[in-house]
């Protein structure tokens, strides 16, 4: 197995960050700084940044029907991360961020490899919410919704156009959107951007994984049919 990848699946980081910690000649195997392609063997002794790797010999793949309140990071620096929350015997960490007043489904696992796949915009992965707002919606809110909202990116200083997207109205104060963008808290800025505030936003699905019956603030492993689906 591959440096990179032996150290992603290990669940201490993700597989673009382990190739930052190798350019950075912080992995050291065998007590040795790592070259940048290395083929890991059974009897080797990885570190990275002074922290010993092992590797876990099974994949963990489970979601979380996440609560408010509680923060998408590792870091145990962070009072109320999700790691702690969740409170599983193994190394894992959660793929993607919801807002700390977030509410639905994140995947979590220590399976390095699928994170960039999940992540990238340009792949169109989609992702389903149900939103509630703080007054009656209108069919032209919905329509504006629809055809794409410009809003602020911090990450390029400028305006963006969201995507076009699908939202369907199920009351006078409730809608589902699918997006298939992962702007910051976008769904709230695009509501702004018509004078609506969120008050409720619960993501539901994420691609062909749904949240179906689980409980707020409740765990399950994914089917063996869905690792499937989400590795192809």
């Amino acid at each position: 197995m591959r440096l990179n990848q032996y150290i992603s699946s290990s669940g201490f980081c993700s597989r673009r960050q382990a190739e930052r910690y190798i350019t950075a000649k912080k992995v050291l195997v065998n007590g040795k700084i790592a070259p940048h392609v290395y083929f890991v063997k059974e009897d080797d002794h990885v570190e990275v940044d002074g922290h010993t790797i092992t590797h876990t010999a099974r994949d963990i793949y489970m979601i979380l029907n996440k609560p408010s309140g509680i923060t998408c990071t590792a870091s145990p620096a962070i009072a109320g991360n999700i790691i702690d929350f969740i409170s599983y015997p193994e190394r894992i960490f959660p793929v993607g961020r919801l807002d700390k007043e977030t509410e639905g489904l994140i995947l979590l696992t220590n399976d390095g490899s699928i994170v960039n796949d999940l992540m990238k915009d340009e792949h169109q992965q989609e992702k389903e919410y149900v939103v509630t707002v703080n007054r009656k919606i209108t069919d032209t809110f919905i329509k504006d919704l629809s055809n794409g909202v410009d809003i602020y990116n911090p990450r390029t200083k400028g305006y963006t156009t969201t995507n076009p997207c699908t939202v369907t109205q199920l009351d006078n104060f409730t809608f589902r959107i699918t997006l298939t963008q992962g702007l910051n808290r976008q769904i709230r800025r695009m509501c702004r951007r018509f004078q609506y505030t969120v008050t409720h936003l619960q993501r539901v699905r994420i691609k062909h994984i749904e949240l179906g019956p689980l409980g707020r603030g409740q765990w399950r492993y994914l089917t063996e049919e869905e690792i499937a689906k989400l590795k192809s």
